[in-house]
């Protein structure tokens, strides 16, 4: 398959979702519930236009979706406003945390009593499906930063941790198939893969992107150049840099991107004062990073906004503008791939996991979170459903390809990953609207 024919497809899905936005807003659809079906009508299985092999792809698939993750967890991270000491955050704790354990043990647990999978295979695919997604549950996550639903909020802080908190068990299961299991090797993967790649995942991304934040702002005030700065440069290279200093630290990059963007948005509140208000409420967009005077880039009146707040105004709404851009272009790509090729991998057993997982033990997980004070029947209700799986999956798959997954279990764990993410981008994508809706 050609370069020009993989491009010629991206433009026309692009160009077909532009132009039917307007009948698609009024129906239960998600763009990603689109895109899964044009992906299988140009597939092999449909028209034949478009084939894509994974055992040769895997390779720089699992580059291409580690960007898309990356991206998402960045930009996630910039629109959660609350600091993490306070209550908010312990539902998206609970979550990211003792239920996504309690998801990995049912589902591995289904897969090796239910299916005769080995351990193993079994832990690597619970923990593959393990984490919510960033990516493909825009609907149901916070909207800007000043978006406080506690439903909403949770889910995005879930989210942006568990799609690092995952990794230790996606390595735990490609080790259980090495069959070299002991005490020791146990304690070293838990010290190791667990509480340092953790902890240093989050602490070196949160300090870098709060004190860059504040580097930034400091000097754009010096030298009065807070509506010309290049903020999508920033933004891409605190990315990256996030990421490779936790990388080269053994940390998970993941978490590290995550809090990096946590970080950035602590020092716009610190610079804002604590205002109840985010900063890029309050000013207008500035494109092309032109010469714009910083008094008219400011809504209503100048006089009541201090200059730090207009350039860290300015900065976040730039770069909230070019993530949304690259997410819902990498969201078109990915998903229509996975049409592509999800007819030729579908598992039919992927609908009684799946079914178990939505509607069952994640569900149930939810209901154990302790205190209803940190969530009411009703949100732990929205809570257990969607836990929407997309392409932080699909990475984990294609690591585990590229990183010793034995080939007698790639099969098996393609196929099932595949389809249980195939049906939660349908099933979460044809609800999540009007459940959202009522809910509100």
């Amino acid at each position: 398959m050609t370069f020009i024919v993989w491009f010629a497809m991206l433009g026309a899905v692009l160009l077909l979702l532009a132009l039917s936005s307007s009948y698609l807003r009024w129906l239960p659809l998600t763009t990603s519930v689109v895109c899964l079906g044009l992906g299988i009508a140009l597939g092999s299985s449909g028209i034949g236009l478009l084939h894509l092999d994974i055992a040769k792809a895997s390779s720089w698939m699992e580059h291409l979706t580690e960007v898309a993750v990356l991206f998402s967890l960045f930009f996630s991270g910039l629109k959660l406003r609350r600091s993490l000491l306070s209550r908010r955050w312990w539902p998206a704790f609970f979550l990211a945390g003792p239920v996504m354990l309690m998801c990995i043990a049912g589902v591995s647990a289904l897969l090796h009593y239910g299916f005769g999978l080995d351990w193993g295979v079994s832990v690597l695919i619970g923990a593959i499906l393990a984490p919510t997604d960033p990516v493909l549950a825009t609907l149901v996550q916070v909207v800007h930063a000043q978006d406080y639903d506690p439903v909403r909020f949770s889910l995005s802080g879930e989210a942006g941790l568990n799609d690092g908190v995952a990794f230790p068990f996606v390595i735990l299961g490609l080790l259980l198939m090495q069959d070299t299991a002991s005490v020791e090797w146990f304690s070293g993967w838990l010290m190791r893969d667990v509480l340092w790649a953790v902890s240093a995942g989050l602490l070196s991304g949160y300090w870098m992107g709060r004190g860059l934040g504040k580097l930034t702002l400091y000097l754009r005030i010096q030298h009065e150049d807070s509506t010309v700065s290049p903020n999508d440069y920033l933004a891409l290279a605190l990315i990256a840099m996030a990421y490779v200093v936790a990388e080269m630290i053994q940390g998970y990059g993941f978490l590290a991107v995550f809090a990096a963007g946590l970080g950035l948005r602590q020092a716009e509140v610190n610079t804002s004062g604590d205002a109840s208000e985010p900063a890029e409420h309050l000013v207008l967009p500035v494109v092309g990073h032109q010469h714009v005077a910083p008094e008219h880039a400011v809504k209503g009146d100048v006089d009541r906004l201090p200059e730090t707040q207009v350039a860290a105004g300015i900065m976040l709404g730039d770069m909230l503008a070019f993530g949304s851009l690259v997410e819902r272009a990498l969201e078109v790509f990915l998903v229509t791939l996975l049409g592509v090729v999800l007819l030729e991998h579908w598992d039919t057993r992927a609908v009684i996991v799946a079914g178990l997982l939505f509607m069952a033990i994640r569900p149930v997980a939810v209901m154990c979170i302790p205190g209803r004070r940190l969530a009411s029947f009703r949100q732990r209700v929205l809570l257990g459903w969607f836990g929407i799986r997309g392409i932080g999956s699909f990475y984990y798959l294609f690591y585990a390809l590229n990183h010793g997954l034995a080939t007698h279990a790639a099969a098996q764990t393609v196929s099932m990953v595949l389809s249980v993410v195939a049906l939660s981008i349908v099933v979460h994508g044809l609800t999540a609207q009007p459940i959202m809706a009522r809910g509100e």
